[in-house]
């Protein structure tokens, strides 16, 4: 029984991976996400350390019986809608279109493999 025959030719995956337009929408991508999640993780990782050793800090009445603590807590959510519409309205504009383009440009193959994974 032989084998089949080993073949080094790129896939179409990889031809679209290695593409410029991809590299540059993923380098978009990235220039977004990883400093605003960096950002983000040391800002919670502020408000733990806060709660954690500086609990005086974190106790200061602001109005009535609202703390500072609630306060940060309470914008940890704000912060957290806030980085999704922000991100929300930065893929419409910098993401979606090239990524709309490279879908078009390689629609056969996409469309191939989304219809081999159903």
């Amino acid at each position: 029984m032989e084998s089949p025959p080993i073949t080094t030719a790129p896939t179409d995956v990889q031809l679209i991976d290695d593409s410029p337009e991809f590299r540059t929408l993923r380098r978009s991508f990235r220039s977004f996400a990883f400093p605003v999640t960096i950002g983000f993780v040391l800002w919670y990782l502020l408000y733990v350390l806060l709660s954690g050793y500086a609990p005086g800090l974190m106790g200061t009445k602001v109005v009535g019986h609202v703390n500072v603590a609630l306060v940060l807590g309470l914008l940890q959510f704000v912060t957290t809608f806030a980085i999704a519409a922000w991100y929300a309205r930065y893929a419409d504009r910098r993401i979606d279109p090239p990524a709309t383009a490279i879908r078009e440009a390689h629609g056969a193959v996409v469309h191939a493999l989304g219809e081999s994974a159903e």
